[in-house]
């Protein structure tokens, strides 16, 4: 399973499997990032240019994948657990703790190599150069805690956790009480009952 540059489990074998459409493609399949850092790889920028800045991955007549992208990163938009499926209550003016958690399924530092196939394709790819990528999803604070600190995994077949829910529902509860109207004529009528 993979691991974070701590030790701790990560809840996958193969990040890939996650992991969305890239960040930087466009809906007409081009390479934002080539075009916005173009200074960040000269190389892989004149490349795209070259190429009207077409993604490399996204051509259905390679074999290619995510993970050969030298710049490839996937963030989960969904907010929502992808373990247990709760979702996030926010609350305007609340400083409470998020439910929900950004959990990386891999890290982009350039440093750690990976275990997974893609991986190592990826590095027969490039010369020996391990590709690292940004790889996060939403996990809630639970689930969160019980990947990185037991056995369990992303995939597991699980239900919200008791405390998550009664959590939640606080929440609801707290928007609900907010959305409530009272005219200044009923409350002024209420104090005057009070005296």
């Amino acid at each position: 399973m993979e691991r974070t540059p701590n030790g701790t489990s990560v809840g996958v074998d193969d990040p890939y499997e996650f992991a969305g459409v890239c960040d930087h493609l466009t809906g007409e399949g081009q390479c934002r990032y080539a075009f916005d850092y173009y200074e960040h790889d000269p190389e892989f920028a004149r490349e795209r240019a070259d190429e009207d800045y077409a993604c490399p991955v996204v051509d259905p007549e390679t074999d290619e994948t995510w993970a050969d992208c030298p710049h490839f990163r996937s963030r989960n938009r969904d907010r929502e657990c992808v373990r247990c499926g709760l979702a996030e209550k926010r609350l305007a003016h609340d400083d409470e703790r998020p439910l929900l958690e950004e959990h990386h399924l891999s890290y982009s530092d350039g440093h750690r190599p990976s275990s997974n196939q893609n991986a190592a394709r990826s590095e027969d790819a490039n010369d020996g150069e391990t590709l690292s990528h940004e790889i996060t999803i939403y996990l809630c604070r639970w689930c969160h805690a019980k990947v990185h600190n037991s056995w369990a995994r992303i995939t597991d077949d699980a239900a919200p956790d008791p405390e998550a829910i009664a959590e939640l529902e606080g929440r609801r509860g707290r928007e609900r009480d907010e959305f409530g109207f009272e005219s200044a004529a009923e409350r002024y009528d209420r104090d005057g009952d009070d005296e």
